[in-house]
C-alpha cells in the first residue's frame, strides 16, 4: 500500500527512559512503514531539557499552540536523586505541568477496555473518563517551613495597596504552611472543556469538590461550573438527554464504586491526579489508559498516563530482557493521528488510527501480551512477550487488517 500522506505536522515530544525506547520501536514498526509521517520534533529527554534550561519544553508547548495537535512521550520530573544521577543544573519542573500551564488545558483520561482484562470493580461495564483540571492548586503552591512559634497569615495586597488578611494559625512551635491559588479564568476554561467533552461524547458529567469544608476556594469552583452550565449548556444537555450534577468528592467516590461507568468525572487538579490512577488501576493497568490535554482554543496534546518505567530501563541498560506494556503510548499516537486526520480532512489517517488500535487490542485478545497483563488476564494459555516482540505481533495484526 502507498504511504498515507500528511499535510500538517504533529508536534512530537520525545521523552525518557524505557518509554523513549518504546517510542522509537513504535515509530519504526507501526508508523513509518504506513505513514509519510510529518512531525516537528522536540527532545524532552531530561538531558536536553537540562542543556536548554528547560526552554525546549516551553518551545514544544508553543509549537502545539501553532499546529493544534501534539503527541508526548512520558518524561522524568526530577527529584533529589535525579539531580545527582543526571548532573542537573536545577530541579526542573514537571514538563507536563509546564505544558498544561501554557495551554491552559483540561486532561481527560479514559481506561482502554480489552477482553480478558476485567475491572476489579465488577459492576463497571463501561469506561469512566477522569477530567482533571490542569492548572494551580498544589502544583503551583508556595510552601514555608515554620521554625518556631509565631503567627502565619494569608495576605492579599491589591494594586491600590490595600490589604486583606486572614489568620492561618498561631504556631506554638515548628510547623509548615502551604499557599495555593487558582484563577476564575482557568476554572471557567476547565468547566467549558468538561461540558464540551460531555456533549461530544454524549456522556453524563459529574463534578466533585469539598465545598462544605472549603467554603470559598472549592465553593468558587462549584459556583462557576453551575453558572456556566445554566447559562450556556443546560439546553444542549437536555436535548441530548445527558445530565450534569455536582456532588461532594467523598460522595462521588462512593457513587463511582457502585456505578456502571460510561460517564465523565471532573475533578480539581490533585483529586484528578489521584482518582485517575485509582480508576486506571481498578480497570486493569496504568499502561491501559488514554490521556489527552484539551485547551479552550481547541488544541490537543496526547500522551500516556503513566511514567517512564524506570525499573525496566535499568534492566534494558544491562542488556536484560524487558516486557514493557506499550499500549498507552501506541494509543497516544493513534489519538494524535486521528485528530490530525479529522482537522485536516484526511480520512485515511483516521482509518489507520482505528486499525492500529484494533490490531493492538486484537493482539491482546489473541492471548499475546506483556507480563503485566498476563498477571491479571482471565484468558487461558497466554503467551508472554518481551517489549519488542509485543510490538512486532501488533505489526503482524495491523498488516492483516490492511490486507
Amino acid at each position: 500500500m502507498d504511504k498515507i500522506k500528511m499535510t500538517t505536522p504533529l508536534v512530537e515530544m520525545d521523552g525518557d527512559e524505557m518509554t523513549r525506547i518504546l517510542w522509537k520501536m513504535i515509530k519504526d514498526q507501526l508508523l513509518l512503514p504506513f505513514i509519510d509521517l510529518k512531525t516537528e520534533y522536540y527532545d524532552l529527554g531530561l538531558e536536553y531539557r537540562n542543556e536548554t534550561d528547560d526552554q525546549v519544553t516551553v518551545d514544544s508547548a508553543k509549537a502545539t499552540q501553532k499546529y493544534g495537535v501534539a503527541v508526548k512521550c512520558a518524561t522524568i520530573t526530577p527529584n533529589a536523586a535525579r539531580m545527582t544521577e543526571y548532573n542537573l543544573k536545577e530541579m526542573w519542573k514537571s514538563p507536563n505541568g509546564t505544558i498544561r500551564a501554557i495551554l491552559d488545558g483540561t486532561v481527560f483520561r479514559t481506561p482502554i477496555i480489552v477482553k480478558g482484562i476485567e475491572p476489579c470493580v465488577k459492576n463497571w461495564e463501561k469506561p469512566i473518563t477522569l477530567a482533571r483540571h490542569a492548572y494551580g492548586d498544589v502544583y503551583k503552591n508556595a510552601e514555608i517551613k515554620i521554625p518556631g512559634a509565631g503567627k502565619a497569615e494569608l495576605v492579599f495586597t491589591a494594586e491600590d495597596g490595600t490589604e486583606v488578611r486572614e489568620l492561618i494559625h498561631n504556631f506554638k512551635g515548628a510547623g509548615i504552611i502551604q499557599g495555593m491559588h487558582n484563577t476564575c479564568e482557568s476554572i471557567s476554561s476547565f468547566a467549558r472543556a468538561c461540558f464540551n467533552f460531555a456533549i461530544d461524547t454524549k456522556q453524563d458529567l459529574w463534578f466533585a469538590t469539598k465545598d462544605t469544608i472549603s467554603k470559598k476556594y472549592d465553593h468558587t469552583f462549584k459556583d462557576i461550573f453551575q453558572e456556566i452550565y445554566d447559562t450556556e449548556y443546560k439546553e444542549k444537555f437536555d436535548e441530548l438527554g445527558i445530565e450534569y450534577f455536582y456532588t461532594l468528592i467523598d460522595d462521588a467516590v462512593a457513587r463511582v464504586m457502585k456505578a456502571k461507568g460510561g460517564f465523565i468525572w471532573a475533578c480539581k487538579n490533585y483529586d484528578g491526579d489521584v482518582m485517575s490512577d485509582m480508576v486506571s488501576s481498578a480497570f486493569g493497568s496504568l499502561a491501559m489508559m488514554t490521556s489527552v490535554l484539551v485547551s479552550p482554543s481547541g488544541v490537543y496534546e496526547y500522551e500516556a498516563a503513566h511514567g517512564t518505567v524506570q525499573r525496566h530501563y535499568y534492566k534494558h541498560l544491562k542488556g536484560e530482557e524487558t516486557s514493557t506494556n506499550s499500549v498507552a503510548t501506541i494509543f497516544a499516537w493513534t489519538g494524535a493521528l486521528r485528530k490530525r486526520g479529522e482537522l485536516d480532512n484526511i480520512p485515511e489517517l483516521m482509518t489507520f488510527a482505528d486499525k492500529l488500535e484494533a490490531a493492538t487490542l486484537g493482539t491482546i485478545e489473541a492471548g499475546k501480551m506483556t507480563k503485566d497483563l498476563a498477571l491479571i488476564t482471565s484468558l487461558k494459555d497466554v503467551t508472554v512477550l518481551n517489549s519488542e516482540d509485543f510490538i512486532k505481533e501488533i505489526r503482524k495484526q495491523l498488516e492483516q487488517n490492511f490486507s
